[in-house]
């Protein structure tokens, strides 16, 4: 049983989801598909680092898995390899379709996936709980992945991360 002001806050939550965009996340205001998706994939990847420095390492991963993925589709989108309206919902599909458009070969893409399945998982759902060193290691990957999707991209400039992309 909810309560009149919690019924008001969700019926202000979803009136502002109705109404067109006043106030728009600053650097996020692009409407090219795979900038969208590139700079969401930044701000997930700052996010992340961000809540890994005050210890919230379960939360770490999961940006950190979502970063790779929105990186994952901002090259596909951006070297042809996937229409824009296109939604891939299977995890597994995204990664086997990044081995397929040649951003990483097979094994690679089943590494994540087995990444995905086993340990994000079991992170999301508390069968397990996240360590520092975890989630330091996802962020760190999440970060090197995007960084090298980047560099290899044609708009890297386009890249709104703290740290310009490079190649390691």
């Amino acid at each position: 049983m909810v309560n009149n002001a919690i019924r008001d806050d969700l019926v202000a939550a979803e009136r502002t989801f109705e109404r067109s965009p006043v106030t728009i996340e600053e650097g996020l205001d692009v409407e090219d598909p795979e900038l969208v998706q590139l700079r969401r994939a930044c701000r997930l990847l700052a996010a992340g680092s961000s809540l890994l420095e005050q210890g919230y390492y379960t939360v770490v991963i999961e940006p950190s898995f979502v970063a790779t993925e929105r990186t994952i589709q901002f090259r596909l989108i951006h070297d042809g390899a996937m229409a824009p309206e296109e939604v891939i919902s299977s995890h597994r599909r995204l990664y086997q379709r990044g081995a397929t458009a040649g951003l990483y070969d097979e094994r690679f893409g089943e590494q994540l996936a087995d990444l995905w399945n086993h340990n994000r998982t079991k992170t999301y759902y508390r069968l397990g709980i996240a360590t520092e060193e975890q989630a330091m290691a996802m962020s760190q990957f999440a970060t090197t992945f995007h960084r090298h999707l980047v560099s290899t991209s044609r708009t890297k400039h386009e890249c709104v991360c703290e740290t310009p992309p490079r190649e390691r």
